[in-house]
């Protein structure tokens, strides 16, 4: 009898551990779902804006490889580039970014309000990425203090933050958007390094700059400028596709997709 109760306390015990990691593994999935539920949404919103995002993410993380970031940290810098524009979902919003003139200063006012928009979206997941939000409502800080909502300066900047503003604008610079036309990447390359140490810190920009990051930012910017094959069966043409490549994703799409419950 004496090592009767040892025994059911330790299965107990087993079992409890068992539960809590179902539990776990469940709540990281619906995080994990709800994140791919609000990325389709943006495409839905605005397919412009959903290969944006796609975009400034491809060129975060060749940035943050490069830095030679860890894993978590590179997973945490593509939910910030993936979700850095949400707040432009606002209903406020939509018909400033659907203009094709330039922006009145009212509008700009109205548009500086979408970092944190998009915060206040993403608040209920914070239990489960605290960095994304507060990623979201610094991604228009600047290294100088002079960016928005809070005038961060230097490192108090996140550093999620940091790496997606570079990448942020040099797709801002590259492709075409309603309110302004696209320009070069050697132009991209010159305005990036023009703004080191005042809107971007200067030791990433020195890493963009670098060749071998250059390469690889060129090869992706062509990659993601060309044509599109024609959509088949019922799909229609010019219709946003999911991202392929998310590590977030709750479920993989075919063998071989990477596993759903990476979480970071």
């Amino acid at each position: 009898m004496k090592g009767i109760l040892p025994l059911s306390v330790s299965a107990a015990a087993t079992g409890l551990l068992y539960h809590e990691h179902r539990m776990r593994t469940t709540a990281q999935r619906l995080s994990a779902a709800t994140l791919e539920t609000l990325l389709n949404a943006i495409d839905a919103n605005d397919a412009q804006t959903g290969g944006h995002v796609r975009r400034v993410a491809t060129y975060a993380l060749i940035l943050g490889e490069a830095a030679g970031l860890d894993e978590h940290t590179l997973h945490s810098i593509e939910r910030v580039a993936l979700f850095h524009d949400i707040g432009k979902l606002h209903g406020a919003l939509t018909d400033i970014f659907h203009e094709t003139a330039k922006l009145t200063p009212e509008e700009r006012r109205a548009v500086m309000t979408h970092p944190q928009r998009g915060a206040e979206v993403l608040e209920p997941l914070n239990a489960f990425y605290p960095d994304l939000g507060k990623g979201v409502l610094a991604h228009h800080e600047r290294w100088d203090g002079n960016g928005y909502p809070r005038g961060l300066k230097g490192k108090r900047i996140p550093l999620q933050a940091r790496v997606v503003a570079i990448a942020d604008s040099f797709d801002a610079i590259t492709h075409r958007r309603r309110y302004s036309h696209a320009r070069s990447f050697s132009d991209a390359r010159r305005a990036i390094a023009e703004r080191k140490g005042t809107q971007f810190d200067p030791e990433l920009v020195e890493l963009l700059l670098s060749p071998p990051v250059l390469a690889k930012i060129e090869k992706a910017m062509r990659h993601a400028h060309m044509p599109r094959k024609k959509a088949r069966g019922n799909r229609r043409r010019g219709e946003a596709q999911p991202a392929p490549d998310i590590t977030f994703r709750w479920r993989p799409r075919s063998r071989g997709s990477r596993s759903p419950d990476r979480q970071s």
